[in-house]
């Protein structure tokens, strides 16, 4: 990337697009909408993204005609999305939304047990004529599972992404106690390790789950958006980060 415009990669839950219980709850979809188109990001790594919701339309006057991932995408971006977990309502899962062209699709179940279902996007972007390979993740709520899971993720990303090209693995890593920093650093995997950028809950950010890894990128920043508005969207905060093409110091 021109060093003046480093590459801007966000990652949100956003909690399917809507929050509270019983009858208090809302539809915060649009409000997320105009977040994203703000980001001005180079991609946007969301979890728990609706794409059929039957309740839906019946339960808010306004929900989305189209599917979350293709409603959120800014003017000019691409939508890709892939499922993770199906059930009677509906299904949803991983997307990113991309103002470079895509190249590449890919998807693998990570579930780790019948209770969870998980999953893993794999979308191949070219950036100013630069390969570069995003994976989005959601990985498990027990650690056992989540060990598992990155082992899986490492032997996806040795037969699937090039050693030499550039990598983001983004999303929401459940791994409030920061143990999976040393098996995902194995495969060359890297994050802000010195800063604790708290995500979860939204309403009193005290955990670090949601996580932007690169392996080939020099990161530049990172930060949480904070403030009432943000923390009634979703239960997670976004984390906003930013790279330049180039080798890890």
């Amino acid at each position: 990337m021109n060093q003046a415009h480093p590459l801007r990669i966000v990652t949100w839950n956003i909690h399917k697009g809507v929050q509270g219980l019983g009858p208090a709850r809302r539809l915060e979809i649009h409000d997320i909408g105009h977040a994203v188109e703000q980001f001005d990001a180079d991609c946007i790594c969301l979890q728990e993204v609706r794409s059929v919701h039957r309740p839906g339309p019946r339960q808010f006057a306004r929900w989305p005609e189209a599917p979350q991932a293709d409603y959120l995408a800014p003017e000019g971006y691409e939508a890709v999305y892939r499922s993770n977990a199906i059930t009677r309502h509906g299904e949803h899962g991983n997307a990113l939304l991309s103002r470079w062209p895509v190249l590449r699709v890919a998807h693998e179940d990570m579930s780790d047990h019948r209770f969870e279902q998980r999953g893993l996007l794999h979308v191949e972007l070219n950036i100013e004529n630069q390969a570069v390979h995003v994976l989005v993740v959601h990985l498990g709520l027990i650690h056992t599972s989540r060990e598992r899971q990155v082992a899986q993720l490492a032997r996806y990303i040795e037969r699937a992404v090039p050693a030499d090209c550039p990598m983001v693995v983004a999303g929401d890593f459940n791994d409030w106690a920061e143990r999976l920093h040393s098996p995902l650093a194995h495969v060359g995997l890297h994050t802000f390790d010195s800063l604790r950028l708290a995500t979860f809950p939204a309403r009193l950010p005290l955990l670090h789950l949601d996580r932007v890894y690169a392996r080939g990128l020099q990161p530049v920043s990172a930060h949480v958006p904070r403030g009432a508005a943000w923390s009634r969207m979703s239960d997670h905060l976004p984390l906003v980060t930013e790279f330049r093409l180039g080798a890890q110091p």
